[in-house]
């Protein structure tokens, strides 16, 4: 069985290590901060003092790291795993990082005889510890074959995408699009709320609808747009701008964040990098009670530093 190398065990890295070693493999591990591999020690992990001690001594190592900084620099920098890996040898990286980058590491590492595979997860902290992830991997079909069950003890759902990099892309193109329908949600919610709806009742029906059924993913996209079949429409552009426009009327009649000259957006961006810190996406969403609350004169009274308009303009009537 081979040996395994771990370096970066925080919020996602640490559970994901205590599952590879569960499942019965022999364990090489590093932190900048010592104390975070104490449960990997106590189930019998080795500690090195650098990343290129780690590789030293393994023949696959894991990095989970914050990002693309992180990883260049235990990759590729003075005392990194590169350093210490022998010919043969398998690094793989869980971050979410750049695409870019983990093609110029396979590149360097290749010329070194080092396979590289790039795998982000995704499923966040509940999935790291339960070992029920989506890992993406990019790279050689071969040298998947040989790290993927070692990666099945860190996600049930491992899949290749592509080659190397693709894992990456993918991984990004998901966070992007989930960044947007959060906004969305958000959006959509508060306005609802506004609106006199009950916010348990409103996801409900968000939920139980074609959106909230995930119809787009699910039938849409492989039913319809990748093989062609648009003769057959299901739902009609002018309906949808019918319903949007609708909507975008019923939010002018309701206090509303103002983003016509981009002050909403800045006043968010202020708002997260001075008031909120690392807080998550769910203070953005009404909730029970809270949505209820009087907002402070001249504020949505749910996102800091939102100015809202009691009045509607032209622009807020729509199409």
């Amino acid at each position: 069985m081979s040996r395994i190398g771990f370096i970066g065990l925080g919020n996602m890295g640490g559970p994901m290590a205590s599952n590879v070693a569960r499942a019965g493999h022999s364990m090489v591990v590093t932190d900048i901060r010592r104390e975070m591999a104490k449960p990997h020690l106590d189930q019998g992990a080795q500690w090195a003092d650098s990343p290129k001690t780690v590789a030293q001594a393994s023949d696959i190592v894991f990095t989970s790291l914050p990002g693309p900084r992180e990883v260049e620099s235990v990759a590729l920098g003075p005392g990194g795993i590169l350093e210490g890996a022998a010919r043969g040898a398998v690094y793989v990286d869980l971050s979410t990082s750049s695409a870019t980058l983990i093609r110029r590491i396979h590149y360097i590492y290749a010329e070194r005889g080092v396979g590289v595979l790039d795998a982000p997860v995704s499923g966040g902290v509940p999935g790291a510890r339960s070992g029920k992830l989506a890992v993406l991997v990019g790279g050689d079909e071969a040298l998947y074959g040989r790290v993927k069950p070692i990666l099945d003890a860190i996600g049930d759902k491992v899949m290749r995408v592509g080659e190397i990099g693709c894992g990456t892309i993918a991984k990004l193109v998901h966070n992007m699009v989930s960044a947007c329908a959060r906004m969305a949600i958000a959006e959509g919610m508060t306005l609802g709320v506004k609106a006199g709806v009950k916010p348990e009742a409103l996801l409900d029906a968000i939920q139980r609808s074609s959106f909230g059924q995930g119809r787009v993913l699910k039938e849409m996209i492989p039913n319809t747009v990748f093989p062609g079949k648009f003769d057959h429409v299901n739902f009609a552009l002018e309906l949808l701008r019918k319903d949007v426009g609708a909507g975008h009327r019923a939010g002018a009649r309701v206090p509303r964040a103002d983003d016509d000259r981009g002050a909403g957006r800045a006043a968010a961006r202020g708002s997260v990098a001075s008031r909120l810190g690392p807080a998550g996406f769910e203070l953005a969403v009404p909730a029970p009670g809270r949505a209820r609350r009087r907002p402070a004169p001249g504020h949505d009274g749910l996102t800091p530093g939102f100015p809202v308009r009691e009045t509607a303009t032209a622009a807020d009537r729509g199409p």
